[in-house]
């Protein structure tokens, strides 16, 4: 019983009416409008916080596939298995058609390729495949 009591005192000490914010409401738990302002701030902040935490773990998966990316096609040049992106930027530079914004290093149907992120003379991003081993472009998509 005691503690279903100071339960119920804490919880309504934690009420808040928001329908009042002078605090003149006689019925506000005992709680001063300078408390109100800091469980308010605190509960803003608590809000913000649990929205920051998955924008931080994408920004870790994106390091992580960056990394992935790396490690693969250092792999895969030195095996063979693929020409180095300098080696391949050379080839296809002017084919691109447009600025690159990126570059990835995948495995697509049983071969490696580089997926190149370019903006257009006319501002349209798009993205071009090409051959890892060949620097033969593949298929462009535009977005």
């Amino acid at each position: 019983m005691w503690a279903e009591l100071s339960a119920s005192v804490a919880v309504r000490s934690l009420l808040i009416h928001v329908s009042d914010p002078t605090g003149s409401n006689p019925d506000n738990g005992g709680m001063s409008p300078p408390t109100r302002r800091v469980l308010i701030g605190l509960s803003l902040i608590a809000a913000s916080l649990r929205f920051a935490w998955p924008a931080r773990a994408q920004q870790d998966d994106d390091q992580a596939e960056h990394r992935l990316d790396h490690d693969s096609a250092r792999h895969a040049v030195e095996h063979g298995e693929a020409l180095p992106l300098s080696e391949i930027f050379a080839r296809v530079r002017r084919e691109l058609g447009g600025e690159v914004a990126g570059v990835a290093f995948r495995r697509k149907a049983s071969r490696w390729i580089y997926e190149f992120r370019v903006i257009a003379p006319n501002g349209r991003l798009g993205d071009v495949y090409v051959d890892a081993a060949t620097a033969e472009i593949i298929e462009r998509e535009s977005h």
